[in-house]
């Protein structure tokens, strides 16, 4: 009597797409008919080629513990369980293949500088074995390299890069999520409380839990409140810090829990604010572009000139910025959100930064680390993009004499003082006229508030008129690039 062989599974790679809906290569796989096994690799000795950027930041390994978590229970409702396994990705799937003869591994490919190092060695170890590797677009609006200027090249300005990106069409719907996986024998699994990705003592992500819902549905739940609570007033309402005028998908869609397509076609063409917010999309996925074209972007300024610009060293105020006891409450406000929540108001984000790279003239890869390392959504396209452009050495980047001012922008931007008041409470009894900048604020104005500055609150670090002066005349020197 024969025996019928069930047929081989093929390796769905999960990476930054920890999602069933809207899932190239997962829709890849299940097109192949055959069974899928779901695996997750935590591969740190890819993310060490890349040092600090690679590894994972405190507050994006606690979302990644509860984001697996969420991705583990979806997939056992559709009928697979998901594998964990840690080690180097190449080996570690080579393995897995061997383990269940598996001959195809299917993944969404990735724009990081170590993630495409890892796919190219997981490929060659990979077809040594006989096991094919198959690449599929899950993390970008468009295949990395398809919006080119007319000369072939990539944009350095976001202005025609997004309308290249209009002329290639947007893209196309999303699609639905499998009813149903068809399961591979599972082979061994880790344990995702072996890997140690939540903190111990101290316990400081209470403020996270309080504010996030990492996972697929989390991230459908917070996209549904902002179609129907904020996107018909988001480009009036997305710069004021004290209201929840964005949309805060930024770590959902960082970790891939909804695809930037799933983002896109949610906001239809004739909602309010859906422009707008497509726009920010396209930003974002301009970030991309600039780390596909400039892998060493995390690092490098891509005006060649910045790198003589002449920034200080001084451990003191860079630990001042990054507590939040600057003595400027916007900016501390800022640094207090980010520490608390693991995520800052894109307005005061862009302050935050100007004064640390402008008013204290202290160098912008300083405060990318810290962003990296506090943020939910810390993506290392936008974080260092976004960097570059405050600190005028990107593309498209804000000239450096353009320097914020953080009392003007929070007067703008919190006016009645809410988002001061509830991230720096010590402030909180302070007349409005004072609170973005109390060193103004008269000694009885002061004394109705309870608060003695050098006491209560820190005095300013740095003189903002002095700092502005200061960072001016440091850039004046850099006006002739350098040879490259």
């Amino acid at each position: 009597m024969s025996s019928i062989m069930p047929p081989a599974p093929v390796i769905l790679w999960f990476r930054n797409d920890l999602r069933l809906a809207d899932h190239a290569a997962l829709h890849g796989a299940l097109e192949t008919g055959r069974p899928v096994l779901p695996v997750f690799v935590l591969d740190e000795a890819a993310a060490g080629r890349l040092a600090p950027w690679g590894a994972l930041g405190a507050a994006s390994r606690w979302w990644l513990h509860h984001s697996l978590t969420a991705l583990a229970a979806a997939l056992a409702e559709a009928g697979a369980p998901l594998i964990l396994r840690r080690g180097p990705a190449a080996a570690t799937l080579a393995a897995l293949a061997r383990e269940t003869g598996a001959d195809a591994v299917f993944v969404g490919a990735v724009i990081e500088p170590w993630g495409r190092a890892q796919e190219h060695d997981s490929a060659a170890t990979l077809a040594a074995a006989g096991v094919a590797l198959r690449r599929f677009r899950t993390g970008s609006l468009f295949p990395p390299d398809a919006i080119r200027t007319g000369a072939g090249t990539g944009f350095s300005v976001y202005t025609p890069f997004a309308r290249a990106a209009y002329a290639a069409g947007g893209p196309p719907g999303p699609r639905p999520a499998p009813a149903r996986i068809p399961p591979a024998a599972p082979p061994a699994s880790d344990a995702l409380a072996d890997w140690d990705l939540l903190p111990t003592a101290p316990d400081w992500a209470g403020g996270l839990r309080a504010t996030w819902t990492p996972g697929e549905a989390g991230a459908r739940a917070r996209l549904a409140r902002f179609l129907e609570t904020a996107l018909p007033t988001y480009a009036a309402n997305r710069d004021a810090a004290g209201q929840h005028g964005t949309s805060r998908l930024s770590p959902h869609l960082h970790f891939g829990e909804i695809s930037m397509a799933q983002a896109w076609h949610a906001a239809t063409d004739d909602a309010a604010g859906a422009e707008k917010f497509r726009a920010e999309l396209l930003w974002r996925e301009f970030a991309l572009h600039q780390l596909w074209h400039h892998p060493d972007l995390p690092s490098t300024p891509l005006r060649a000139h910045f790198a003589a610009m002449p920034w200080r060293d001084d451990p003191a105020a860079l630990r001042a910025w990054q507590r939040g006891r600057t003595g400027v409450p916007l900016v501390d406000a800022g640094m207090r959100e980010l520490w608390h929540t693991g995520w800052m108001h894109n307005r005061v984000r862009m302050v935050a930064a100007s004064f640390l790279v402008k008013h204290l003239l202290l160098p912008w890869q300083a405060g990318e680390a810290w962003f990296w390392d506090t943020l939910v959504d810390a993506d290392l396209a936008a974080n260092a993009a976004s960097w570059q452009w405050v600190a005028g050495c990107g593309a498209d980047a804000a000239p450096f004499f353009r320097v914020f001012n953080p009392v003007l922008q929070g007067r703008k931007f919190d006016p009645d003082g809410a988002y001061v008041r509830r991230y720096v409470p010590e402030l909180a009894r302070l007349d409005t006229a004072y609170l973005h900048a109390p060193w103004e604020a008269p000694a009885a104005a002061l004394a109705r508030a309870g608060i003695m500055l050098g006491r209560d609150y820190p005095a300013p670090i740095v003189d903002l008129a002095a700092g502005r002066a200061r960072a001016l005349a440091a850039h004046a020197g850099l006006t002739a690039p350098l040879a490259t």
